[in-house]
């Protein structure tokens, strides 16, 4: 399986949905492409296999 931690608290806001009776035009600008820490673990018969790139 793999995770990607962003290093600025970034969160992908389309794993989420914000229902409301308002619609709030809320804009925040964010880098292109922020910092993250990409994380890859795999589990079989002999161990964990684990690398962070």
């Amino acid at each position: 399986d793999e995770a990607h931690f962003w290093l600025n608290g970034y969160v992908n806001k389309q794993n989420f949905r914000i229902w409301s009776e308002a619609n709030p035009q809320v804009y925040v600008e964010t880098p292109l492409h922020p910092e993250k820490l990409t994380v890859w673990c795999a589990l079989w018969a002999g161990g964990i296999l684990l690398q962070k790139r």
